[in-house]
C-alpha cells in the first residue's frame, strides 16, 4: 500500500483539482497571518497541496517545527514565515515528486523571505530515528491529512512524542470515521489515496494516542466530509468520515481524565490576533480579563507550554 500511496500522490495527482473527494481540501477560513503568509508561497507549491484542515496554531515565533508528510512544502513555507529567522522548519515526506517540487522552490522562498530556515528530508514518518531526528528536538509537530496514510499509526505518534520537547505539542488535521472502516475499503487504492481507506475510528485514535503517551488528546475542530453521489459514496457505504484537528501536548503529569483541583486561569489578551478571546480547543474558550475555572490538565497545558506567559494562574 505504501508504494500505491507514493504513486497516487506522485504520479496520479497533479493538483488539488484531481482529487475525487473533499477529504483533502480545507474549506476553513484561514486566520489573517496564515492567509498573508500563504499569499507569499509559490503557485506550484500551493497547487500541489492536499491537506484536509488547518494545522497552524498560535504563538510560533522562534519555534522549531517538524511537518510530517510535508508534500509540496506549502505548510512548511507558511510556517517558515511565522516562526521567523530565529525558527526552523523541517519537512518529511516519502514521495519523490512532491519533494522535488518543495526543493525546487526552496531558494525562491529564501529570497522572498530574506532568510532560509526550511529543510526537507525523504523518509517514513513512522521511522524518524532513521532520519537522525533526535529526542526532544522540536517545539511543534504538524501534519496535514497524512497519518491516515501510514500503516503503523501508533508508531507515528510514538515517534512524534519522542522528538517533541517537554511542553511541546503535536497539532494536526486528519480524517476519521464514525466506525471501524471495513477491510474492503482499506484495500481500495483510490479510497486509501483519498484519505478515506486509512481513516481511524474516533475511539481507536484516542486509544492509540494515549498508548503513545499523549494522555489527553484535545479536539480543536471537526467537520463531516461530503461524499457526492457516485462510486466513492457507494463504496463508502454507511461510514461517515470527518476531517478533524487535534492537539496533543507532551507534558509530564497529564492525566487520562480531567480532574478538578480548584484551579483557575485568566487570559491576558496578549496573543497576537486574539486580543479578545483564545480557543485552546473546541471546549475551552478564554475571554480576555475573565477568570475561568479549569481542570488540572487544562491548567497544565496552559502553564507549562509556550502559552503560559499569556495567562495568570490561580
Amino acid at each position: 500500500m505504501e508504494a500505491g500511496v507514493r504513486d497516487y500522490y506522485g504520479k496520479t495527482l497533479k493538483s488539488g483539482a484531481d482529487l475525487k473527494t473533499d477529504a483533502c481540501c480545507s474549506p476553513s477560513a484561514l486566520p489573517r497571518p496564515v492567509r498573508e503568509a500563504l499569499s507569499n508561497v509559490h503557485d506550484e507549491v500551493v497547487s500541489r497541496y492536499y491537506g484536509c484542515g488547518l494545522t497552524i496554531p498560535n504563538e510560533l515565533s522562534g519555534l522549531s517545527v517538524l511537518d510530517l508528510g510535508s508534500g509540496s512544502g506549502r505548510d512548511c513555507y507558511i510556517l517558515s514565515q511565522l516562526v521567523g529567522a530565529a525558527g526552523r522548519v523541517t519537512g518529511v515526506d516519502m514521495t519523490d515528486e512532491q519533494l522535488e517540487v518543495a526543493e525546487r522552490h526552496r531558494d525562491h522562498h529564501a529570497r522572498a523571505f530574506g532568510y532560509g530556515n526550511v529543510d526537507f528530508l525523504k523518509g517514513d514518518i513512522s521511522k524518524l530515528e532513521a532520519l537522525g531526528l533526535k529526542d526532544s528536538s522540536y517545539d511543534l509537530i504538524v501534519s496535514n491529512c497524512v497519518i491516515n496514510l501510514a500503516r503503523d499509526k501508533e508508531a507515528v505518534l510514538r515517534q512524534a512524542r519522542r522528538v517533541l520537547k517537554e511542553g511541546g505539542e503535536m497539532y494536526f488535521s486528519d480524517v476519521y470515521a464514525d466506525r471501524r472502516v471495513p477491510e474492503e475499503l482499506k484495500n481500495d487504492p483510490v479510497l486509501y489515496g483519498e484519505c478515506l481507506g486509512g481513516a481511524l475510528y474516533w475511539n481507536d485514535f484516542l486509544t492509540l494516542a494515549k498508548r503513545a503517551g499523549f494522555a489527553d488528546p484535545r479536539l480543536v475542530e471537526s467537520r463531516p466530509l461530503a461524499l457526492d453521489a457516485g462510486p466513492i459514496r457507494e463504496r463508502a457505504g454507511h461510514v461517515v468520515f470527518y476531517s478533524a484537528t487535534y492537539r496533543l501536548f507532551k507534558l509530564e503529569g497529564l492525566e487520562t481524565a480531567c480532574e478538578d483541583y480548584g484551579q483557575a486561569v485568566r487570559y491576558k489578551g496578549t496573543i497576537a490576533d486574539d486580543p479578545r478571546e483564545f480557543d485552546l480547543d473546541g471546549h475551552h474558550r478564554f475571554e480576555a480579563g475573565r477568570i475561568k475555572t479549569v481542570c488540572g490538565n487544562t491548567a497544565l497545558m496552559l502553564e507549562k507550554s509556550r502559552l503560559g506567559r499569556h495567562f495568570d494562574f490561580f
